[in-house]
């Protein structure tokens, strides 16, 4: 298989196991869960392989692998910055009371959430910032962005995991309007760590990562389905409806320029006309 249809190839089954999350229950859903965690782990990490070579990818699992498993270890044990909480014993086998699936669930959404952010800060091709490349204030905004992109991804998540019984907290209080069993901490902690990992990214990868091309494609429709299906998926069939609203207005902040951008790349793509190829030598003569 070629490395351009690898990570379609793996977005294609990561797909296909979220389409039957909700036609599954009990021990069957909770095992589903963690193969749909490693299959996005595995995408986004090997895209990053792929396409950006080892550093970036080496950069992308010491940052959101490592980096999500300290901060993971850390809340369990002193409830900071995501507030007091316990992790049941259905994700799997657990280091430091943390079940070793959860930091890569960061790694799966970090990655299309820092593509999404480059592809919407990049300067037009062709100007002045392009020819120069990224100064500080477009770092700073990917940045931002980036970390609201995989930040508002809880929106959906959390209180998904919270009516599996996945992990609990000891004090929910205050929540959000509709999402009772998740204090407003854990959303603020998710930020905070979101800003640290996309702050750490740039320089550990190296600037391979201030560009996107065609290759990106796969992540772009991860980030794209990820949202759109939660939304779907929420409203309807988990009977969550109130994340399925908290939810489409945070992940709306990145998701939807990012689809709307793509959608005129697109139709400018179709409207260029195709470049003029010469006729070999002999191919148009009459007969």
């Amino acid at each position: 298989m070629s490395r351009r249809l690898l990570p379609w190839a793996l977005l294609a089954v990561l797909i296909l196991a979220q389409i039957c999350y909700p036609l599954t229950t009990g021990a069957t859903r909770a095992g589903l869960t963690v193969a749909t965690v490693v299959l996005g782990w595995l995408l986004s990490v090997g895209h990053a392989l792929l396409s950006r070579g080892a550093r970036t990818a080496g950069a992308l699992v010491a940052v959101a692998t490592g980096g999500g498993f300290a901060i993971e270890a850390l809340g369990v044990a002193t409830g900071f910055p995501f507030g007091s909480y316990d992790y049941s014993g259905e994700l799997g086998p657990k280091l430091a009371g943390v079940p070793l699936i959860i930091p890569l669930a960061w790694t799966w959404m970090a990655w299309p959430a820092w593509l999404a952010a480059v592809r919407l800060t990049r300067p037009a091709p062709g100007s002045a910032g392009d020819r120069r490349g990224p100064g500080w204030g477009d770092r700073l905004g990917r940045v931002a962005l980036g970390a609201v992109g995989l930040a508002a991804w809880d929106l959906f998540l959390d209180p998904q995991m919270v009516a599996e019984g996945y992990w609990r907290w000891r004090d929910a209080v205050p929540a959000l309007p509709g999402l009772p069993g998740i204090p407003v901490s854990n959303y603020l902690g998710w930020l905070l760590f979101a800003v640290l990992l996309m702050s750490a990214l740039r320089p550990l990868a190296g600037p391979a990562v201030d560009a996107v091309d065609g290759r990106d494609a796969p992540m772009f429709a991860l980030y794209l389905w990820t949202y759109f299906s939660s939304v779907l998926a929420h409203a309807v069939f988990l009977r969550l409806p109130a994340s399925a609203v908290w939810g489409a207005v945070g992940m709306a902040v990145t998701a939807v320029p990012l689809a709307v951008t793509l959608l005129r790349a697109r139709r400018d793509d179709a409207g260029r006309p195709a470049p003029h190829r010469p006729a070999r030598a002999g191919a148009d003569a009459p007969a």
